[in-house]
């Protein structure tokens, strides 16, 4: 059995494209089978492309341990395939059930500072680093690699349909950030936040293009900058 200190550091995992989309614990079981049982946190964002709010991430370790909690996140699934009420009540269990979780954001004005991929970045990071137990490998929905923390990770493309973990995390992301756009509705409802989430749906740019921007939106994204200008 290789030790801990004998991991790789990064490496991607590009899973073929006819696997079934139904989240397992395929990817967390084989991580233990070659590395021993280690603590595996699944890291999942929301947000990423949207135009307005923040970027939301969350990090999952589910309990692999126990059976019977398990059982009770069998619905667990990447969020974009369930619907919102699904989600929400998946939101009670993953956080009754998980054995750690964390979920951390990084607001509009952070993300026209640096961008949108390093401000992702920091808002998993931050999330790995405020789990409650300390994970020990990481399992990355896309190709997203997080060199500010030493552990071993692997970046898994469309991880959030296959690896239990990150669809849990996904679902966390999602629901949090689904909620803090609600909330933005009320303060802004001239653009429709509670509806189409801050993406660029065709109501969103035309209220856009009608009021222009609010604090909250991404004023470094394209679709945005046109209407900052005089």
């Amino acid at each position: 059995m290789r030790r801990l200190r004998d991991c790789p550091i990064s490496s991607s995992l590009n899973l073929p494209i006819f696997s079934p989309l139904v989240a397992d614990l395929s990817i967390e079981t084989a991580v233990r089978q070659q590395h021993g049982p280690l603590y595996i946190a699944g890291i999942d964002e929301a947000g990423r492309g949207a135009l307005a709010g923040p970027v939301v991430a969350a990090a999952v370790m589910l309990p692999l341990d126990n059976p019977d909690a398990l059982a009770q996140l069998a619905e667990v699934n990447d969020s974009k395939q369930l619907t919102p009420l699904a989600r929400e009540r998946l939101f009670s269990r993953i956080t009754h059930h998980a054995s750690s979780y964390a979920i951390a954001l990084e607001p509009a004005e952070v993300i026209d500072e640096i961008g949108i991929l390093p401000a992702t970045k920091r808002a998993m990071s931050t999330a790995v680093t405020q789990l409650p137990l300390p994970a020990q490998h990481l399992l990355i929905d896309g190709n997203i690699r997080l060199p500010t923390l030493n552990l071993p990770q692997q970046a898994i493309i469309r991880g959030d349909a296959h690896s239990l973990s990150i669809a849990a995390a996904s679902i966390l992301a999602k629901v949090t950030r689904d909620w803090l756009m609600v909330e933005l509705d009320a303060a802004y409802p001239a653009y429709g936040f509670a509806r189409h989430k801050g993406y660029g749906t065709a109501n969103h740019l035309a209220a856009l293009a009608q009021h222009g921007p609010c604090p909250h939106h991404r004023h470094s994204f394209a679709p945005i900058r046109p209407t900052l200008i005089p």
